[in-house]
């Protein structure tokens, strides 16, 4: 839902450093490997210490990258299959990142097996909604559903209460049950997301044998 309107907004914002890394002769291959380099890093370094406010603004200014390689291949006339599957293959890349190092901090600082399993979940949940869509539209299908949480909302919500919950360092109170919520809250609507898109693939597909049976029917 978030893609929708948030990303015009943010592409709109980042055109003009879009631009200006064209003109440095930046390629958009480059800013996806060091976005998706820098999300990596700025997760599995300080997320599984517990460092959750200075790991969400290393995140947040990488993240960016997935607008930015986008933009910058439009504004150069070269999008291609090659950069749609670099993108999109790295993306997975850094939310497993993400949801990973969460995971590491709740079976060793953190001490809940619980919450480990949770961000588990939310790590293979996102994985296999993004795998649902990819493999319906292999087969010739549309998948034409908005998810409930998609990748967007997965990163926006996990990431907000990863910064407010990092603010119990500088004294905060109260702050650190955001992050259990916004698992329990991800980890919920992933499950959903994949439901929705599962019976969406079943109409769809049953709607393109019907039709392609009349055909040969004809």
């Amino acid at each position: 839902m978030l893609n929708k309107y948030a990303r015009a907004f943010f592409t709109r914002v980042l055109t003009p450093f879009a631009a200006l890394l064209i003109r440095l002769g930046v390629s958009p291959d480059a800013v996806t490997l060091v976005g998706t380099g820098g999300v990596v890093a700025g997760a599995l370094v300080f997320y599984p210490r517990g460092e959750f406010f200075w790991g969400t603004v290393v995140i947040t200014l990488f993240v960016f990258s997935d607008l930015v390689d986008g933009n910058m291949a439009r504004q150069l006339g070269r999008s291609s299959r090659w950069g749609a599957f670099l993108d999109s293959t790295l993306d997975r890349v850094a939310d497993s990142a993400i949801f990973g190092g969460l995971a590491l901090w709740y079976a060793g600082g953190g001490d809940s097996q619980m919450l480990c399993a949770m961000a588990i979940f939310c790590l293979a949940s996102g994985q296999v909604v993004s795998y649902t869509k990819a493999r319906g539209e292999a087969i010739g299908l549309p998948v034409n559903v908005n998810g409930l949480v998609e990748r967007a909302e997965r990163l926006v919500i996990s990431l907000v209460a990863c910064g407010l919950s990092g603010l119990h360092a500088f004294g905060v109170p109260g702050v650190q049950i955001l992050l259990p919520l916004a698992l329990w809250v991800v980890a919920i609507g992933s499950a959903v997301t994949l439901a929705q898109r599962v019976v969406t693939v079943r109409r769809e597909s049953a709607e393109a044998d019907a039709v392609a049976q009349g055909g040969n029917g004809a």
